[in-house]
C-alpha cells in the first residue's frame, strides 16, 4: 500500500486504478472482479482508507484501489490528505494505463465525483465508467437512470458498465473492458511524438 510521500510497490506492471467516493462499493466489486470474498477488504466505516492498496494480478498487471473521497463524517484536515495522494498517484505512475471511475446508480454525481471527472479529463487518462448498485433499483428503473447518468456525463449509455457486486452482473463485461484499456499505447505519450530513431538510422 501507498500513503502520501510513502512507499509503494516498484512500477514493474501496467496499473489499473479504481476511484470514487466512499460507500460507492469498490472494495464489493473488486471482490467480484476477481472472484474472491476478500480479494479488497470492505470496511464498515465509510471514508476510512487513507492509503492506495496494490493488488497484483497473476503477475500480469496491478490494481490500484484508490481511497474514496467525500465522506461526509470525515475531518477536513483527513480529507485534505487525500486529494494530493490520489492526484500524485494519477499524474506520477509512469505504468498507470487508466482509470475505472465508480458512481452510485441511485445518484447524480456529486460536487466531489465532478472534481474528480474534471482533473481526469484535464489529465487525458482513458477512463472506464462503472455504475454500481444495479441491484438497489426495479429492473424499470435502471434504463432511465443509465440513461440519466449518461447525459450528464455526456456519454452514450453504451459507454458505461452497469454493475452489481451481488448478483455479478457486468462483471465479464467490466473484465474485458480491462483487457481492452490494458492494450491501449501509453497515454501519456503523444501520437504525433515520432518514433526513436533505429541505430541504423542514427548512424
Amino acid at each position: 500500500m501507498a500513503k502520501q510521500g510513502g512507499w509503494r510497490p516498484d512500477p514493474d506492471l501496467p496499473e489499473i486504478a479504481f476511484a470514487g467516493r466512499s460507500n460507492v462499493g469498490k472494495s464489493s466489486l473488486l471482490n467480484r472482479l476477481m472472484r474472491r470474498k476478500s480479494f479488497a477488504r470492505v470496511s464498515n466505516t465509510p471514508g476510512r482508507t487513507r492509503e492506495i492498496h496494490f493488488f497484483n494480478v497473476n503477475k500480469l498487471f496491478c490494481l490500484a484501489d484508490l481511497p474514496g473521497y467525500g465522506y461526509a463524517k470525515i475531518s477536513k484536515a483527513r480529507k485534505a490528505e487525500w486529494r494530493p495522494l490520489i492526484e500524485g498517484y494519477l499524474k506520477d505512475s509512469p505504468l498507470l494505463r487508466g482509470v475505472v471511475q465508480l458512481l452510485d446508480v441511485r445518484h447524480d454525481p456529486t460536487e466531489d465525483d465532478l472534481t474528480m471527472l474534471d482533473f481526469l479529463a484535464d489529465l487525458g487518462v482513458p477512463t472506464i465508467f462503472a455504475v454500481t448498485k444495479i441491484d438497489k433499483l426495479r429492473k424499470l428503473e435502471v434504463k432511465p437512470r443509465l440513461e440519466t447518468l449518461s447525459k450528464f456525463l455526456g456519454l452514450d449509455i453504451d459507454q458505461i458498465v452497469p454493475f452489481s457486486a451481488t448478483t455479478g452482473l457486468g462483471r465479464d463485461e467490466l473484465a474485458s473492458a480491462l483487457i481492452d484499456l490494458l492494450a491501449l499505447p501509453d497515454w501519456k505519450i503523444p501520437e504525433d511524438q515520432p518514433d526513436e530513431p533505429s541505430e541504423s538510422e542514427a548512424t
